[in-house]
This record gives structure tokens, sequence and C-alpha cells, in this order.
């Protein structure tokens, strides 16, 4: 067993002790995101839309940094702030895990919480293998 953690200055700093993602073996566990721009620290916008949108760009390159692609991802974990942007969201999913950049689609949970990090729309997790 070999555990890496892997970093890039293409997401956002960790906001407390944790990795960006951590590499065990051929599994990618990559911390949940929220709608922060790396490049300036603030959310890419205050609607749950355009901080969907800078999820999966961060998401994207983490993927990248540990040589791995939307393809490789196995499950992935939906928080909102508020469950009624389901739809919304899943919209934006289906633009990121299309037939053209995925070959069979990820598991995936979706579930309502109190409160997310720094008062974010949503927050995502994402688990990958090889």
């Amino acid at each position: 067993m070999s555990k890496k953690v892997v970093s890039t200055t293409k997401a956002p700093k960790a906001l407390g002790p944790y990795s960006q993602a951590i590499l065990n073996d051929n599994t990618l566990y990559i911390s949940g995101q929220i709608g922060i721009n790396p490049e300036t620290d603030e959310f890419a916008g205050a609607t749950t839309a355009e901080q969907a949108h800078q999820i999966f760009d961060n998401i994207d390159n983490i993927l990248h940094e540990a040589e791995f692609s939307r393809n490789n991802i196995v499950k992935a974990a939906l928080f909102f702030d508020d469950i009624t942007d389901f739809s919304l969201v899943n919209d934006i999913y289906a633009q990121y895990f299309d037939t053209t950049s995925v070959e069979e689609f990820p598991a995936r949970s979706a579930v309502q919480v109190a409160a997310l990090p720094k008062n974010a729309k949503l927050e995502i997790e994402i688990t990958a293998m090889k």
C-alpha cells in the first residue's frame, strides 16, 4: 500500500488540516470541493450554478495533477445548502459527465446539509480509481 498527497495550485488550498486529495494505490480520494477560484481565493460567483462550474474545474485540475480523468471517477457525493437546486446542478453535472467525457456514469449521492464551509452553496467530494 502506498499513500501520496496530491496537491495543485490550480485548485483551492485546503481550508483546514486536510489534503486536497490522497492517492492510495490506485484510488484517488478528492476532498470536498467548494466553488472557490484558486486564483482569487474567492467564490467564482454567488449563484449555485457559478459555484458548481468552478467546483468541476477544481476537480478536473486535481484529477489532472494525479494523472486521472473524469472517466476514472467511480463515486461523487454532492452536498447542497438547498436541495431545491438539485435539478439545476443535475443539468450542470450532466455537462461534465456526458458520453464524450466518460464511458459510464459514476455512482452518486446528493444530500442537503445545514451549512457548508464559507457558506458555500454546494460541495462535491470525489472518489476515482484506475
